[in-house]
């Protein structure tokens, strides 16, 4: 009984070893077959990529060119009338006639106020009958110097009474001048307070004239080292505030003095010769050359590329096989003129940089050219912000 239960137990120790193995034989014959299918899978997938052709982005090129620059800097100016006053009466009277309309244009002499004359015209009236007398008797007194009738004293006396009366009706002819106020010059005139019948104090302000003409002032103020830098002559550029278009102005002036507190001076600038001339008063930005001409490299602003390691673009190239590529190009960019910007280091005139397209680029990558823009001359400029 005994030896039976040990033949029992051995046998079932043999089925459970066997059922052991083949079931290990059964998970390595699985494993190898994925592993055998993933091979031919991978070298499938390998075969496939190797007959793809390399991707390729397309892009419009330029050509990096030469040009002459000059560094700027802006200011705010004010316009100034070449001739502009403040007008005020001389003498106190009464108003009896005003023509003071704001913004109407008026031409040197036109009558703009008229004060009271009447006892003024009065007394000319009574000093012009007082001449003719003094006439009548120098006449009559020279008469009778002639005839040895009377003495030269009392000749030169009627003389001396006629130079009197006279020189009365000039005094009287001058007030009424004073007190008849007429334009200088050709101005525009400004807002008026005046009526007919209103009693002026002397230097009473009536109203503002500013010179109408062909030419302005400009007023600006740059640092003093700029200032050493600029010559009578030269040219800036003004804009206007409705206006983005560039007027040139001539410097005409430096002021001699620097101011002590913000160490900027005075520079005077005329416009002439321009039908966009902008109004007395206004405020202007000024774009003033600063330093000397120099050479420097101008590209398209659509390829200039900003990022953290700073400012690139992509030179176009070909490889080994002939085939364009791109290389980043690290630059040092400068002031934009028009559509295009100055890089004033990293790239040499002529080279072939990535234009339109630029922004979907790596480094290394292939390239169809679309086409080509900008220009192989060398131009001058001087540009800035403005």
């Amino acid at each position: 009984m005994h030896g039976q239960s040990l033949l029992t137990w051995a046998t079932m120790n043999r089925q459970n070893w066997i059922g052991s193995v083949l079931l290990v034989c059964f998970v390595l014959l699985i494993g190898l077959s994925l592993a055998a299918w993933k091979y031919e899978s991978i070298q499938g997938e390998q075969t496939t990529s190797a007959n793809q052709s390399e991707p390729m982005e397309s892009v419009t090129i330029a050509v990096a060119r030469a040009i002459d620059h000059r560094q700027t800097t802006t200011s705010i100016g004010t316009v100034l009338a070449l001739r502009s006053i403040t007008l005020k009466n001389e003498l106190a009277g009464t108003v009896r006639e005003v023509r003071l309309t704001p913004g109407q244009i008026v031409e040197a002499g036109t009558l703009l106020v008229a004060l009271d004359v009447s006892v003024e015209e009065a007394d000319l009236r009574a000093q012009e009958a007082q001449v003719a007398l003094a006439k009548t008797i120098l006449n009559r007194r020279q008469n009778l110097s002639q005839e040895f009738a009377t003495t030269q004293e009392e000749v030169d006396r009627a003389r001396a009474d006629l130079d009197v009366a006279q020189a009365q009706i000039a005094r009287t002819k001058a007030i009424i001048a004073k007190k008849t106020i007429r334009a200088p010059f050709r101005a525009r005139v400004g807002i008026a307070d005046v009526h007919p019948g209103q009693y002026l104090d002397e230097g009473t302000l009536l109203t503002t004239l500013q010179g109408v003409s062909e030419a302005v002032h400009v007023d600006f103020t740059v640092a003093q080292q700029v200032a050493a830098g600029l010559r009578a002559g030269e040219s800036v550029e003004i804009f206007a505030a409705s206006d983005s278009s560039a007027i040139v102005a001539k410097i005409v002036a430096l002021d001699a003095r620097v101011d002590p507190t913000t160490r900027n001076a005075m520079i005077r600038a005329r416009i002439e010769g321009t039908r966009n001339i902008p109004s007395p008063g206004a405020s202007v930005r000024v774009r003033v050359p600063v330093g000397p001409q120099r050479t420097v490299v101008a590209i398209p602003v659509s390829a200039l590329r900003k990022g953290p390691g700073g400012d690139h673009v992509f030179v176009i190239a070909p490889d080994k096989d002939g085939r364009n590529r791109v290389h980043t190009r690290q630059v040092e960019s400068g002031t934009m003129i028009g559509d295009e910007i100055v890089i004033h280091a990293g790239l040499t005139a002529g080279e072939h940089i990535a234009a339109v397209g630029s922004f979907k680029l790596r480094d290394g990558i292939l390239v169809a050219v679309a086409e080509s823009v900008g220009k192989n001359s060398k131009e001058t400029h001087e540009a800035g912000t403005p």
